[in-house]
C-alpha cells in the first residue's frame, strides 16, 4: 500500500489558562494520499486551523506525531521545519498574506529566490500568466481586488510545484463569483501538478468538490466522508 504523504498518529493539541488546561484537539488520526483533495470542515473553535497550523509545522503538539512524506516532521528542530515546509509546502491563506512593499511578480519570485531558483524571474512571470496576472506584473498588493490578491498567492503558491498544499479559508473572503474562479483554479492547478490539496473552509460548496471531508466539532475528528 502506497505511504500516505500525511499521516497524523494520536495527535493532541492543549494549553493553559486561567482556568486550568483547554484541550483544543484530542487524539487526531488521519491519513492523506498523494494527489487527494482534503477539506476540513467544522464550526468555528472546532480546532480547523490548529490542525492545519500543526500539520505545516507552524505550532507544535502537546503530543502525537506528524508524518510528511514519511518523515517525523517534530524530530525536526525549528529551522529543520521551515527548511521541509520551503521544501515540500506552499500555502494559501484567507487574508493573502502578500508582502505590500513588492510587486506581483516580486512576491512570486521571492520563495523561489529562496530556493536558490536560477530563473525566478520567467518561472514567475509564467505562474502569473497561469492565474490569469500577466497584465500586473508590476502591481503592488494595494492596487489589486482580493481576487486578483489571492491569484496573487496562489501563483506563489504553486511555483515551486509543492508536494502539498495548504489553505486556510482561501475563498473566505471573497465574493461568490470571485470565489468560484479561485476554486476552479486550485483544483485545476491540483490536477496538472498532482499536488496534495487540504484546506480548512467553511464553504460547503468547496467541500463537497474535494476527495473526502474530515468532520470536526469540539477538537476531535467525529467524521470522515
Amino acid at each position: 500500500m502506497q505511504q500516505p504523504i500525511i499521516q497524523v498518529v494520536g495527535l493532541n493539541k492543549s494549553v493553559i489558562d486561567s482556568s486550568g488546561t483547554l484541550p483544543l484537539l484530542t487524539d487526531i488520526h488521519l491519513q492523506i494520499q498523494s494527489g487527494e483533495t482534503v477539506a476540513i470542515v467544522g464550526p468555528s473553535g472546532s480546532g480547523k486551523s490548529t490542525l492545519l497550523s500543526i500539520i505545516a509545522g507552524l505550532d507544535t503538539p502537546t503530543s502525537g506525531e506528524v508524518y510528511i512524506d514519511g518523515c517525523n516532521l517534530f524530530e525536526f528542530d525549528e529551522d529543520q521545519r521551515a527548511q521541509r515546509r520551503a521544501q515540500t509546502m506552499g500555502f494559501v491563506f484567507q487574508s493573502f498574506q502578500l508582502l505590500g512593499n513588492l510587486t506581483a511578480l516580486e512576491n512570486v519570485m521571492l520563495p523561489l529566490e529562496l530556493l536558490g531558483h536560477r530563473s525566478a524571474k520567467p518561472t514567475a512571470v509564467k505562474a502569473l500568466e497561469r492565474v490569469g496576472l500577466a497584465s500586473r506584473l508590476h502591481h503592488f498588493p494595494r492596487t489589486l481586488s482580493g481576487g486578483e490578491q489571492q491569484r496573487v498567492a496562489l501563483a506563489r503558491a504553486f511555483v515551486v510545484e509543492p508536494k502539498i498544499l495548504l489553505a486556510d479559508e482561501p475563498t473566505g473572503s471573497l465574493d461568490f463569483a470571485t470565489g468560484e474562479h479561485i476554486l476552479a483554479l486550485m483544483l485545476e492547478l491540483n490536477r496538472e501538478k498532482s499536488t496534495t490539496l487540504l484546506l480548512v473552509t467553511h464553504d460547503g460548496n468547496l467541500a463537497a468538490r474535494c476527495h473526502r471531508q474530515v468532520h470536526m466539532a469540539a477538537g476531535k475528528v467525529s467524521e470522515v466522508t
